[in-house]
């Protein structure tokens, strides 16, 4: 049987917020620790019938990166459902809320650079 193996470490400041992130994975192409901004981590309980979640980002990710990053995320997911259960309704719902978003932060970056 193949194992493959998914490290995070944690760099926290002296209130407990992260300062640093890093990851690693056993099956990545490149070896050794890489640094990210953000992650977003979700576990199925089973026992409890339930989600368990993790999301961590640094204090300086900035938050126009972060918005991105959920709405790929979302994506993400969208793509993950069709994968896995092969329903076409949720996927392109998700997707659609996905293009919303996208719309929405367009918006939001011309207002931006214009003020």
């Amino acid at each position: 049987m193949r194992e493959s193996e998914i490290k995070l470490k944690v760099v926290l400041d002296n209130e407990n917020i992260p300062e640093k992130i890093y990851w690693d994975a056993s099956d990545k192409e490149h070896q050794g620790e890489e640094q990210t901004k953000s992650i977003s981590l979700n576990i199925w309980d089973n026992l409890n019938q339930s989600t368990l979640r993790i999301d961590l980002w640094t204090k300086d990710m900035p938050v126009d990166e972060m918005k991105r990053f959920y709405v790929d995320c979302i994506g993400g997911l969208a793509q993950s459902v069709l994968n896995s259960t092969g329903d076409e309704f949720m996927s392109s719902a998700m997707n659609r809320l996905c293009d919303k978003f996208v719309k929405h932060l367009e918006e939001e970056n011309k207002k931006n650079q214009q003020g």
